[in-house]
């Protein structure tokens, strides 16, 4: 079981890292503060596994890859959300960290519940209730499994 982290509507990626601790060098010490705006304990908090639910247009803002890479880092299973800005988006596919659209799960939840979800069925259960999410084509999963775009094509190129 994977413990749900709730984010509103519009969470922006200075919101997931501020642009401030993009100067730290690297990843490891930048996820520390993800979502300090939002939840100063979510970095202490989470686990490997959890999930994030957001409402729409989640990680909209900057291109900064950085943003689903602090997610990744701190182990988050995949960020399941009504809809995604497209830049971030792309830039999880690239590294590796699955996201999800659901257009039920984000009204029927709350942070700190438990939730269990299958990337392969695109499902998630909550509260006893099986919601659908994307499923990701074998290719797209092949790719997460990789550890991102970038990791499959490195694989490829070898």
């Amino acid at each position: 079981m994977s413990k749900i982290f709730k984010f509103h509507n519009d969470v922006d990626t200075d919101q997931i890292i501020a642009s401030q601790y993009l100067l730290l060098p690297n990843i490891d010490e930048m996820k520390g503060y993800a979502f300090e705006s939002l939840d100063g304990n979510f970095a202490k908090d989470v686990v490997a596994g959890d999930i994030i639910v957001a409402g729409e247009n989640f990680g909209c803002g900057s291109s900064r890859e950085q943003a689903p890479s602090v997610l990744k880092a701190l182990g988050v299973k995949a960020v399941v959300a009504k809809s995604f800005a497209r830049i971030f988006y792309r830039n999880a596919i690239n590294i590796g960290l699955p996201v999800l659209v659901s257009k039920d799960l984000y009204e029927a939840v709350e942070a700190g519940q438990e939730a269990e979800l299958d990337l392969s069925e695109g499902t998630i259960v909550a509260n006893g209730t099986t919601y659908t999410c994307t499923k990701l084509p074998p290719y797209m999963q092949n790719i997460l499994n990789q550890g991102g775009l970038i990791a499959s094509l490195n694989r490829e190129e070898n």
